[in-house]
């Protein structure tokens, strides 16, 4: 049980709606701390008014037995002051499910210009996510949901971050399991886009999640189920010590599920602090208590001695809504005075016979209200000791030491109390008021007792039928065991339907998927129980705490957390000073030297005599410096290897999410499709700054992986100079259908050799597809993923490329001769070859866009698919290579990716007469290119155009255009430079102040050097 503590503010989805019409509607009440001291004092202050009132009356006008007067006083109360309390009837959660699913309609609304066609090719497959595979309530109702799902359509597959006993009834069922290795999301290899949508269970699956955030897997549908209540208590905490960081990732979590799903109506209240508009209620929890083994009579045994409660006392306990509100304290005092005759069944000061014990359980959020329940038991003369309240959590295990379980709450609730569900599987016999959601499903007298609220006598009568000689009567017994076998079941269809409507309305199926059947068509046994016999089998079936597992959780997230931010705010320095200082000394004198010899080599060269030259030639010398720093780059090991090889092969990705399917060899190489998703570290090519067109995020979605051999066919010498080219989907490789090393090894020999010639090699058929089981023709294929209108789509774009006027149907044959197709963009081509593909796919492209850009752009609708899809014709062009390299003439060889070993398909002899060669032959197709070119360059539509913006714009005019332009601005160079060179000739320059004039010798001087002359002469004589 518990309250909702002033964690954030609470958002719009709680109905503040106040019932009673004779006060002004006040705003949500939970807030506001209740002193219930100053209500028992009122209370107390009133009965003794009361009392004194009737003591001074005449007793011949106030015929009332003794027994009687605190029976009076109670419905007096009961009278005058109920209607003024607020018994919580405003706490509701306002949105039902039908308004909250008619969004999910209104978002997936099927495009009806021109209606699709859905194909049966597969079932809906959906991924199953667990913290663990211990045994618990959640697996119970996960395996009970599936078991009933798949019989109507649905396909699952389950994954595990933790291993345990569920995984034998997973395989036992036939579904696929599992186990995640990873420490962190960054370490989660799983291609969520194979899946329809994704089921995530309980919050330590957190980490998964936050994989999902992650490009290219925002847009799974993601459902994620919370049972527990401990985050919702611990953010209060998060907000208190100022950790804003950890809510705003809790809510980044919270956000990205499609749809949070809640087992009740209380959750959704408590986790209102992350409320993003996306709460869902399924009704119906299978509960834990229903499968406890005899363990838990330890447990019993255990907390009686810490309650100093006897073996042999009887307990009665009051529970009630997990909401504290004002009038929460006076219903727990109608009840205690309702218990208050039972006293008489048990002696009072006699410790060797049963006692009785009453305990209330519920939360208590304000510190005061055990002290409020003490003082209502002591004005209604309980002795002392009597009543006890316990503030409780989610596990607590009070309720296993109870005889009778008393709910205490008038509040009509949206669903069944929990408390009340595992007081009936502990088989404990219930009470309860006659509350509409609770009469659904207790029978009086059959499976449990009830009793109307307004008639608290009522109340008291039950307690005493079942209550005989200080225990539970025969009686009581029965209906308690009755109890257990309704609780064992409760609200199983409800839950599997809430699951199965929700599932249905928030998922975008493509074409090529089979629609579930309805929830009709369950069989009747699996919507009326849970699946315990499947669990009856397991081993290890024990008490799984649940509550403790979240907490460490929890606590480790947090200390996760924090370890994150001491790294961000810990420099890289060394802990040891001194030797800190010594590496900031050495740094100083280094810095001092590298000073001293740039002012020596200065001073030098002032010194020296500089060449001399013309301006023509310092300006050349200039130029060519600039271009040679331009040209400098540091060059990888993997880019060096590259070089000397036959083939590169190319990986197109899009966002983190499928770094951990990209290969680190130097044969591979990475091309991200946004700037922002790119490996640190790697030399992958950034496709928008080659092609500006994949700035925009339709056409990055739109043409997917094409949008990648764009880019690098736009000046593809200058980014690659390999003989061969090939592409690699990071998906084929997430399918492990990538090449191996023995299949590398044989594709680029057979390369080197020239065995195949001008061939088209590939690796991923269409046989071995999960979307084409029933191993269905080309266009059959191409119809079934493409929402029945590929031949459509082909046959419009072609008759736009060829300028075909009427309305007949043009279809390229491709022949169902028994050999395979490639499919998901992995193949290998020359790079001539792959030139020659991207000059028709442009054109095709172009001619694709003009037909679906205005109604997809608009409103997100494409008549290639049958609800709103971002990639639209991307599923038309992942098949457009095998068209354009039949009808082309090229050989298509398939590569086995685990063996290497090699097959040509549709071979030449078999395709006499049906390729369509003048369509698609090169000098037709350079033609149609340079046509566009010329009309690009010179008309320069108004009306928008895509292909000049999928690469080169060029023909015969632009080079001319070219030549003309490169000597006009040659001709303006040499002209600024004259014109420059002039300026400084023309410069005035400051004259010579004055010359220095070497002074003439002294007089004395010369007739010293005069007799040194003659005196030399004379000794050589």
């Amino acid at each position: 049980m518990g309250s909702l503590s002033p964690m954030l503010p609470i958002k719009s989805r709680i109905d503040t709606k106040i019932h009673n019409s004779t006060k002004p509607k006040s705003k949500f009440v939970f807030l506001k701390k209740i002193d219930y001291l100053q209500w028992v004092s009122v209370l107390a202050v009133f009965i003794f008014f009361v009392f004194l009132v009737q003591l001074f009356l005449p007793l011949d006008k106030v015929d009332i037995r003794k027994d009687e007067v605190g029976q009076f006083e109670f419905d007096f109360l009961v009278d005058e002051i109920v209607n003024g309390l607020d018994f919580g009837e405003d706490l509701r959660f306002s949105v039902g499910p039908t308004k909250f699913l008619r969004k999910f309609q209104r978002n997936g609304n099927v495009n009806v210009s021109r209606m699709g066609v859905r194909f049966g090719n597969r079932k809906v497959k959906l991924g199953m996510v667990f913290a663990d595979l211990l045994v618990d309530s959640h697996q119970v109702l996960m395996v009970s949901v599936v078991a009933g799902l798949r019989e109507i359509g649905y396909e699952f597959e389950v994954y595990s971050l933790e291993d345990g006993p569920a995984h034998s009834i997973w395989n036992t069922m036939g579904v696929p399991v599992n186990i995640i290795e990873a420490k962190d999301n960054t370490e989660i290899k799983i291609d969520w886009l194979n899946y329809d949508g994704v089921l995530v269970n309980s919050l330590a699956a957190k980490d998964v999640i936050s994989s999902l955030l992650q490009e290219p897997f925002k847009s799974v549908p993601l459902i994620w189920t919370v049972h527990e209540k401990t985050l919702a208590t611990r953010a209060a905490k998060y907000v208190s010590s100022g950790q804003v960081d950890m809510i705003n990732d809790w809510k980044a979590i919270f956000n990205r599920a499609t749809v949070a799903v809640f087992p009740n109506y209380a959750l959704p209240m408590f986790y209102a602090a992350f409320d993003a508009g996306n709460y869902f209620v399924v009704p119906g929890y299978p509960s834990g208590a229903c499968k406890i083994n005899n363990s838990t009579m330890i447990h019993e045994e255990n907390f009686r001695v810490n309650m100093n409660i006897g073996v042999e006392d009887f307990v009665v306990g009051i529970v009630g809504s997990e909401f504290l509100y004002k009038g929460i304290w006076l219903e727990h005092a109608f009840v205690l005075k309702a218990l208050l005759p039972l006293l008489a069944k048990f002696p009072v000061g006699d410790s060797s016979s049963r006692r009785l014990k009453i305990i209330v359980l519920s939360q208590d959020s304000t510190g005061n209200y055990s002290a409020a329940m003490e003082e209502i038991a002591s004005n209604l003369n309980y002795p002392k000791g009597t009543v006890k309240h316990v503030a409780t959590d989610e596990d607590s295990g009070v309720l296993d030491i109870m005889d009778l379980v008393i709910y205490g709450s008038f509040l009509e609730e949206q669903s069944f109390p929990d408390v009340l569900v595992k007081a009936m599987c502990l088989n404990k016999p219930i009470i309860a008021p006659d509350l509409s959601i609770i009469k659904k499903h207790v029978d009086d007298g059959v499976n449990g007792h009830l009793y109307p609220k307004e008639n608290i006598k009522h109340l008291t009568r039950i307690v005493l039928q079942v209550v005989s000689q200080g225990k539970l009567s025969l009686l009581a017994r029965s209906i308690a065991s009755t109890g257990k076998n309704t609780a064992k079941n409760m609200m199983v269809l409800e839950s599997i339907e809430g699951y199965a409507s929700l599932i249905e309305n928030i998922l975008n199926l493509p074409s090529e998927v089979a629609s579930p059947r309805a929830v009709s068509e369950i069989p009747t046994n699996m919507k009326t129980e849970w699946q315990w016999h499947l669990f009856e089998a397991v081993a290890d079936h024990g008490y799984v705490n649940r509550t403790s597992r979240i907490h460490d959780f929890l606590d480790m997230v947090e200390n996760r957390w924090i370890h994150t931010i001491k790294e961000g705010s810990s420099s890289d320095m060394p802990a040891n000073d001194a030797f800190v200082y010594a590496l900031w000394e050495e740094e100083k004198r280094s810095q001092v030297m590298t000073a001293k010899r740039t002012r020596e080599d200065d001073e030098l060269r002032d010194r020296s005599e500089q060449p001399k030259g013309t301006w023509e030639e310092v300006y050349k010398n200039a130029k060519k410096v600039d271009r040679s720093r331009n040209d400098l780059h540091e060059r990888d090991e993997g880019e060096l290897e590259r070089t000397g090889q036959p083939l590169c092969i190319y990986e197109p990705y899009y966002g983190q999410g499928s770094w951990p399917f990209l290969h680190r060899k130097s044969l591979y190489r990475g091309i991200g499709l946004s700037t922002k998703g790119r490996r640190p570290g790697r030399d992958d090519i950034d496709a928008p700054s080659r092609l500006p067109l994949l700035n925009t995020p339709y056409y990055r979605d739109t043409l997917s992986d094409f949008g990648a051999y764009f880019s690098i066919a736009n000046r593809i010498d200058r980014i690659h100079k390999n003989a061969w080219i090939g592409f690699l989907s990071w998906r084929a490789t997430a399918r492990k259908e990538s090449l191996s090393e023995s299949a590398e090894i044989a594709l680029l020999d057979d390369i080197e050799n020239q065995k195949h010639g001008d061939a088209v090699y590939f690796w991923v058929s269409m046989d071995k597809d999960t979307r084409n089981p029933t191993q269905q023709d080309f266009w059959s294929f191409c119809d079934a993923i493409n929402a029945g209108n590929c031949k459509f789509a082909f046959s419009e774009a072609l008759k736009k490329m060829y300028g075909i006027k009427d309305n007949s149907t043009i279809i390229p044959p491709m022949p169902s001769d028994g050999d395979t197709w490639s499919v998901m963009n992995s193949w290998a081509m020359p790079t001539k070859s792959y030139l020659e593909f991207v000059m028709f796919s442009r054109m095709f492209v172009d001619a694709l866009d003009a037909q679906v850009y205005n109604e997809h752009h608009g409103s997100g609708l494409c008549y290639l698919s049958l609800s709103k899809d971002k990639h639209c014709y991307s599923r038309v062009l992942e098949v457009l290579v095998n068209v354009w390299a039949y009808h082309s003439a090229r050989r298509m060889v398939y590569v086995n990716p685990n063996t290497g070993t090699m097959q040509e398909q549709h071979d030449f002899k078999k395709r006499t007469g049906k390729m369509w060669i003048k369509w698609f032959n090169n000098s037709t197709l350079k033609a149609m290119d340079e046509d566009l070119a010329e009309e690009a360059d010179s008309d320069h539509p108004r009306q928008r155009w895509l292909w000049p913006s999928t690469g080169e714009v060029f023909w015969q005019g632009i080079y001319e255009k070219e030549r003309i332009q490169s000597k006009k601005d040659k001709e303006l160079k040499k002209k600024q430079t004259r014109e420059k060179i002039i300026r400084i000739k023309n410069r005035t320059h400051q004259k010579v102040i004055g010359k220095f004039v070497k002074p003439p010798p002294e007089k004395n001087e010369t007739i010293t050097h005069k007799k040194s002359a003659v005196a030399a002469a004379r000794l050589f004589r």
